[in-house]
């Protein structure tokens, strides 16, 4: 689907995308994508790449900047909407792309606190209280429901969890499926997690 140029992308940015795509096969047919990979704490996180504009299905967002096709996929749009493609250079002689956003993955974050009161959230936190934190409590974490929205949970760790190397297991392999087991309505968890903060991870290599 078209779009009004809610995305928006600097000069700096653009001129280096034009610069990479002179050199892909038929760049004339290319674009740069934007995708959600997932979430890197309250934030999401972002693959963007130059594939053909044609690839984009008939609901995904096309926006036109000058010379330059941008396409989000459907699922995306709303993750990234309002957002602004820069490019950051780098003092070694590098430099990114990188994404400022204002959105963000918890609806509960950023000035207004989420109400768990309804029955999905209120059996989330059950499952929570009575299977995962007293298994996660041996290492010294927990976690504890920020929002439900739709048919996702967002969940923060605490404690030991904090920056822990396994907290991606500990989420996926133990509270996602302990969620989803026992509330079918939830479909999708996010960890909101500020893992950078953490200075007590729980899994520690051996020491020798």
């Amino acid at each position: 689907m078209s779009e009004e140029p809610t995305l928006h992308i600097t000069d700096a940015a653009y001129d280096r995308v034009l610069g990479f795509l002179s050199g892909a096969p038929e760049p004339e047919r290319q674009a740069m994508w934007i995708e959600v990979s997932g979430t890197q704490g309250n934030e999401w996180t972002y693959d963007m790449s130059l594939k053909p504009v044609d690839h984009a299905g008939p609901y995904d967002a096309i926006v036109r900047h000058r010379d330059l096709s941008i396409v989000v996929p459907e699922a995306d749009w709303d993750k990234v909407a309002g957002a602004t493609v820069d490019w950051l250079e780098d003092p070694f002689g590098g430099g990114g792309l990188k994404l400022e956003n204002p959105n963000k993955p918890s609806p509960a974050l950023g000035g207004r606190v989420a109400d768990l009161s309804g029955d999905v959230a209120q059996r989330v936190i059950t499952v929570l209280e009575q299977q995962v934190n007293p298994a996660i409590a041996q290492h010294g974490g927990r976690a504890d429901l920020v929002a439900v929205e739709n048919d996702t949970a967002y969940v923060r760790l605490g404690g030991g969890c904090v920056g822990c190397g396994m907290a991606t297991v500990t989420l996926g392999q133990g509270i996602e499926v302990a969620i989803k087991d026992n509330v079918p309505e939830i479909q999708n968890v996010v960890d909101v997690t500020d893992h950078a903060s953490g200075t007590n991870p729980y899994y520690e290599p051996a020491k020798k």
